[in-house]
């Protein structure tokens, strides 16, 4: 009797993404509520990096900036400094092609929930974990919210995972940086998209340097 062959992996079920500079076009919510103020958080980032904050004290060195400028600033706030960032092109697309195969969608995000929420809604995406704040009582922005550590994206990926009974090998993952190789790790398939680094491309199964997220139907979705 002849051998039957290499068993082909299992369909896709979930596809995990990155939100700023993969479903919306730019490279950071963060940075853009820093651009509207016409600050920078450089310093806070290096030190990120360098690995001598953790992210409480990333976000909270943010929140003083804006608050440096405006001290009442509210979650409304941020809604409309964030309204005007597009998204990604080809997003609409490609998710409406998810649907219609019936994969399941998350976003695994360090950018900001209230972003990732309208994204959400205009993609009709069905998980999101993003990083937010806490309010105070009059609605101004108080301690950060960390739900997704930015270096350990991996885990947040993989509790989804266990919530869902989805393996590895039926997931697929997109970024397009360094930190999001962990989205990778726990994936079959790990798509960097318009790589912002070569760190991320050197762990990913396949690149697409064209800022159009339609590249990826063929692959997730054919």
């Amino acid at each position: 009797m002849k051998g039957q062959g290499p068993v082909p992996p299992p369909e896709l079920e979930l596809v995990a993404f990155d939100m700023d500079g993969t479903l919306v076009d730019v490279v950071s919510s963060w940075a853009e509520v820093h651009r509207h103020f016409g600050d920078s958080n450089e310093e806070a980032l290096r030190a990120f990096m360098a690995d001598e904050i953790d992210d409480e004290e990333f976000t909270r060195r943010d929140l003083a900036i804006w608050l440096r400028h405006k001290p009442d600033i509210s979650r409304d706030d941020l809604v409309e400094i964030l309204a005007h960032v597009p998204l990604m092109r080809g997003a609409r697309e490609l998710f409406e092609r998810l649907r219609q195969r019936g994969l399941t969608t998350a976003i695994v995000s360090g950018g900001l929930d209230v972003l990732a929420e309208r994204i959400q809604r205009e993609l009709g995406v069905d998980f999101v974990f993003a990083n937010g704040f806490e309010l105070h009582d009059g609605g101004g922005l108080a301690r950060g919210i960390v739900r997704v550590p930015v270096k350990q994206k991996e885990r947040v990926l993989r509790e989804l995972q266990g919530r869902l009974g989805v393996a590895p090998l039926a997931t697929a993952s997109v970024g397009n940086s360094e930190i999001d190789v962990g989205l990778f790790r726990a994936s079959r398939v790990g798509i960097a998209f318009a790589p912002d680094d070569d760190i991320v491309r050197r762990h990913a199964t396949l690149v697409v340097e064209e800022h159009d997220l339609r590249r990826l139907i063929p692959v997730l979705a054919p």
